[in-house]
This record gives C-alpha cells, sequence and structure tokens, in this order.
C-alpha cells in the first residue's frame, strides 16, 4: 500500500512545503486538506474520494476551496468530507460562508460517529488529541496494513492516544519545533523531537515519519533527527511529494 505526502508543514506553505494533506491513493483516502490539497489530482484514481479532517484549523482546512480543480475533468460517484460535526458545521460556516466562497462544494459531509469501513476490508478509527480547540488522531488498519496519523498535540510518553497507535506499521506524527523549543511548543499546542521519539518508542510502531514541520525552519534538518534516532531508530523526517510503502 502507498502513502504520498501532499503536504508537510503546518501554519503556512513555504517554497518547499505546502500545509497538511496525505494520501492514500489506491484507496482514494485523504487526511486533512491543507494547502497541499491541490496535488491530490495527479494521484486521483478512484470512483470516490474520502476526506478525512483532524479538525478545522486553516492550515487543514483550505485545500477544501481547491476542489472544484481537483475533481476537474474526473467522473467521480462520490466525495465525503469526514471529521467532528462541530468542526465540519464550523467550516461550513465560515470557511464556505457565502460571501467569502459563493459556490456549494461538490461534496456530502459526514461527522464522525463511529468507525469508518475502508475499501481494501480496512476500518478507521479516531481518537482525542490535546491541541487548542480540539483535534483528532486516526488510525487506519487492513489485513497486513496499518497507519496512524497524530497531528497538531503536545506529545507526551504516557499520553493516552499512545495506546490507539501501537504496533502500526508507519506512524504519522506532528513535530512542529525541535528540543530547543519546547516552551513555545508547549505555549501553542504541539510537539518537539524528543517526546515525539518516545511516543514512538512506546507504542512500539514499525516506522516513525515526522510532519507539520515549522515552514520558518530552513535548516537541512530541522529537528534535531540525531536526538530522535537516539531514541527511536527507524525515525525520519516527511517531505512533500515523499511516498512510503507499506
Amino acid at each position: 500500500m502507498k502513502l504520498v505526502l501532499r503536504g508537510t508543514t503546518g501554519y503556512h506553505p513555504n517554497d518547499e512545503r505546502q500545509t497538511a494533506c496525505y494520501m492514500l491513493p489506491e484507496l482514494g483516502i485523504v487526511l486533512d486538506a491543507g494547502t497541499g490539497m491541490y496535488r491530490v489530482r495527479d494521484w486521483l484514481a478512484t470512483p470516490t474520494l474520502d476526506i478525512f479532517l483532524t479538525h478545522a484549523h486553516l492550515d487543514h482546512i483550505v485545500g477544501l476551496t481547491f476542489l472544484f480543480d481537483v475533481l476537474y475533468d474526473k467522473q467521480l460517484e462520490r466525495v465525503t468530507v469526514h471529521g467532528a460535526a462541530d468542526k465540519l458545521a464550523a467550516a461550513r460556516a465560515h470557511l464556505l460562508a457565502e460571501p467569502i466562497f459563493p459556490v456549494a462544494l461538490p461534496c456530502d459531509y459526514r461527522p464522525l460517529e463511529a468507525p469508518v469501513p475502508l475499501a481494501g476490508g480496512g476500518r478507521l478509527s479516531y481518537f482525542p488529541l490535546e491541541h487548542p480547540g480540539g483535534s483528532l488522531g486516526f488510525r487506519l488498519d487492513w489485513p497486513g496494513h496499518s497507519l496512524a496519523y497524530v497531528t497538531d498535540t503536545i506529545a507526551r510518553p504516557g499520553a493516552a492516544y499512545i495506546e490507539h497507535i501501537r504496533g502500526v506499521d508507519v506512524l504519522l506524527h506532528e513535530c512542529y519545533f525541535p528540543d530547543s523549543f519546547r516552551e513555545l511548543a508547549e505555549k501553542t499546542g504541539h510537539s518537539w523531537t524528543t517526546p515525539v521519539a518516545e511516543v514512538a518508542r512506546a507504542a512500539n510502531v514499525g516506522r516513525l515519519i515526522l510532519v507539520h514541520v515549522n515552514p520558518l525552519a530552513a535548516e537541512a534538518d530541522p529537528l534535531g533527527l540525531p536526538a530522535a534516532r537516539a531514541i527511536f531508530p527507524r525515525t525520519e523526517i516527511g517531505r512533500d511529494r515523499m511516498e512510503v510503502e507499506f
């Protein structure tokens, strides 16, 4: 199974990264609709598209407004946007308000109320995360494959969500800051390097990919990768257009 990273930064895009968007093209599944959403069109090859939103901060939903171009000249049977009921309502009331975006999107909205069956015999489950305004993490399971997506939260070695991600093949986890920015990370509800690696180790995941990287970080290694690998060796930093087989 293939995971394609369409956007790996947070807050705003820069010249190297778009904001949060991750795709499983074989199944027509997208996790978050940040500015990287415009790239989904290049990989869209299924008759349906399911977009799962973790929360309603703009860097995770603004790409919904790109759907007309994403779907241009594509004959899809169904497009569904999934998320917490209050977050879907907020997106529709504000981002998609008529004075801002006057044309209704060609999609349905489905509040998350139970685990969601996925193509290929899979299932998506969700769990709460610690973040201003609230956020969700996702776990996706198929026979022989599993993936977890944890974004916009404060990673802690004893975090409750560890039980929800235990043993997955791939963990996408936000890591906005290196360890030297711990105070700012806590203030803004984001993660820094060491505790993210500790979470991966505690959850016994197969592979850790750090995403939602600070867009102002221009260094080749913006997160202190050696420190993370000293705790969890199978750690890497995600980059836009990266493809992950799992």
